[in-house]
């Protein structure tokens, strides 16, 4: 019974928990506790939000996979979805308050500015991710094909942290632990998957 209650719980608690950001974003421009410039800050904290969520995401695969943690699998499909969800207000915001819709200035910004390339190529990445995650699609395709698309998400992440690198101008401290971080769970996840190739040649 109590293990039922706990898994009643856990799944609006998750879905709470990755909301917070958002419903954080909402109250501060509801309270007019935004900055000077209230469309570049919740700009930059939704992109923010997106690139944390995002390597979020392959830390819970290479922990359920390599640290023995399983159970952290059932939170994976979720914390993605919230991944592109913050990336797709992210560029909502930019298209929208940012440039108003205005198609012939947001192409220029795009020819012009190799982060604004790198964020919406990045994005275009993003979406078949996120239409495979859904259960009836991913059953209707070859498991391989599935884990191989899925596999673009390091790609994505790291096109992430150089749209953040270029797009910020003076400290790129921020940017710079991103980097890290996307470099250290790319590097652990290629180490990880040389073990069972170098076991196999063994073997």
């Amino acid at each position: 019974m109590a293990r039922a209650n706990a898994a009643r719980l856990e799944s609006p608690a998750v879905w709470a928990l990755c909301a917070a950001p958002l419903l954080l974003i909402f109250y501060w421009g509801f309270t007019s506790q935004l900055t000077a410039n209230p469309v570049e800050f919740v700009l930059r904290d939704l992109g923010l939000w997106g690139l944390r969520f995002l390597c979020l995401t392959l830390a819970v695969t290479l922990l359920a996979k390599y640290a023995n943690l399983p159970w952290l699998m059932r939170y994976r499909r979720r914390i993605g979805l919230w991944a592109f969800a913050y990336v797709a207000l992210h560029l909502t915001v930019y298209l929208g308050a940012a440039h108003e819709f205005d198609w012939a200035e947001i192409g220029a910004d795009i020819a012009k500015r190799p982060y604004i390339t790198i964020g919406m190529a990045a994005f275009a990445l993003l979406i078949p991710l996120a239409v495979t995650s859904a259960a009836a699609v991913r059953r209707r395709m070859k498991p391989r094909s599935w884990r191989a698309l899925h596999r673009l998400v390091y790609v994505i992440a790291i096109m992430g942290v150089a749209h953040y690198f270029l797009l910020v101008k003076a400290d790129i401290r921020s940017p710079l632990l991103y980097a890290a971080i996307v470099a250290t769970l790319l590097g652990a996840r290629l180490v990880a998957s040389a073990r069972p190739r170098k076991a196999r040649a063994a073997g």
